[in-house]
């Protein structure tokens, strides 16, 4: 499992800090609560019952395993002066995922997802929440061009390796009298080897299987799919030069593509998909992945 990815952003002088957990962004209430007090005020905020009711609903909309029964149980004592609750007694006793109560002397604390963060920062001071928004759009606006950079760079860097692939098809593979009908359809075979070592499926598969997405498979691929890819092509372009037959190339280009996506520790997904694609084999004896189509 990767690990949470920790930032900081700083809000009116206070260090923030987001972690992203998953997909999802989960901001520190511990540090938030620092700027005006201490850990007391999370446990005010959430004694109250207009937060209860927020954080319930919240939790069922997005969590299939809330426990609603003892949600209704909480809800009927908020506001009695005997109520107490505490991040780790709402997660214990709900199942919550909106909230984590984290232990650690560096990094520890109460974090809350942020759309329940945005609401303590309201809470705490409308002008706080305001600019802990602004501020969390910086960081995401950064991460997220960055992202772009690197995934451009990637894909860039995967359609040359294609073309060192294509010549190696061209010399070692093609005969040397064909029709482009004829070429175009060895290349479309050669570049769903590729696709069935790193993705598991061939590129009809994946139109098949998502028809309302534009562009190719390799378009909607990660940044480390791309670095992969682009280590394939150049290995497969020297597997196809040191006369190694179409079988044993798919063979050994997915326990490369395995291997690599594992030591850049990408998505369990991902990898499931390189798993996938080592079950597979190629068609008939002559070993050819059926296509007709190629990918660039």
């Amino acid at each position: 499992m990767a690990k949470d990815k920790k930032s900081t952003i700083s809000v009116q002088g206070a260090a923030i800090t987001v972690l992203l957990h998953g997909e999802e962004d989960y901001i520190s209430l511990t540090d938030m609560a620092r700027k005006f007090g201490d850990d007391a005020l999370i446990y005010s905020w959430m004694r109250n019952r207009n937060t209860l009711e927020f954080l319930g609903i919240w939790e069922q909309l997005h969590n299939l395993d809330f426990k609603g029964g003892e949600f209704e149980t909480f809800k009927k004592e908020a506001g009695l002066n005997s109520f107490h609750l505490t991040p780790r007694k709402w997660i214990e006793t709900t199942g919550a995922i909106g909230i984590q109560s984290r232990s650690g002397r560096y990094g520890g604390g109460t974090y809350a997802h942020k759309d329940l963060a945005f609401e303590f920062g309201s809470w705490l001071s409308p002008a706080f929440k305001l600019y802990l928004i602004k501020e969390f759009q910086r960081l995401k606006d950064d991460e997220n061009r960055r992202l772009s950079l690197e995934w451009n760079l990637n894909r860039t860097l995967a359609r040359i390796n294609y073309r060192i692939h294509t010549d190696a098809i061209k010399a070692h593979i093609i005969p040397s009298v064909v029709t482009p009908e004829q070429a175009g359809i060895t290349y479309a075979n050669e570049a769903d080897i590729l696709n069935v070592a790193l993705f598991g499926q061939t590129s009809k598969e994946w139109r098949c299987a998502n028809p309302t997405l534009e562009g190719n498979m390799r378009d909607h691929a990660d940044i480390g799919q791309l670095l992969v890819l682009a280590n394939l092509e150049s290995m497969n372009a020297e597997f196809i030069r040191m006369g190694l037959g179409q079988a044993e190339r798919l063979t050994r280009l997915n326990e490369i593509a395995i291997h690599q996506l594992q030591s850049l520790d990408v998505s369990g997904a991902t990898r499931a998909l390189g798993v996938a694609a080592r079950k597979r084999s190629p068609d008939g004896e002559t070993g050819r992945v059926k296509t007709k189509k190629g990918i660039f």
